[in-house]
């Protein structure tokens, strides 16, 4: 798992790519990220899988703001990241959801 920010001078976005390993998530079809930043829509975002078994995606968000987030894993399996920021509770009994800053 990692996180990788790139912060643009011109305007107020932070490019954030993620990016899950084939270790984190084993045979996976499909990974999709879900949080703040698309209302926690379960599919909205899907992340591309590589040739390697890793999923990777880029999103532009908005500086100065955390924003929650989790990964859905073949539609069923929910995880963190083990890179976040920080993890806050989820408001699911023993949940927490990952946090990104930028």
């Amino acid at each position: 798992m990692s996180i990788k920010k790139q912060f643009l001078k011109t305007r107020p976005i932070c490019k954030v790519s993620f990016r899950l390993l084939k270790e984190d998530v084993k045979n996976a079809k499909s990974v999709h990220i879900t949080g703040e930043f698309n209302d926690w829509n379960k599919l909205e975002t899907p992340m591309k899988k590589l040739k390697n078994g890793s999923f990777t995606i880029t999103l532009d968000l908005e500086k100065n703001n955390e924003y929650q987030f989790r990964y859905l894993i073949d539609k069923q399996t929910w995880i963190n990241d083990a890179e976040a920021d920080k993890y806050v509770p989820s408001g699911f009994t023993g949940s927490q959801n990952s946090v990104v800053s930028v």
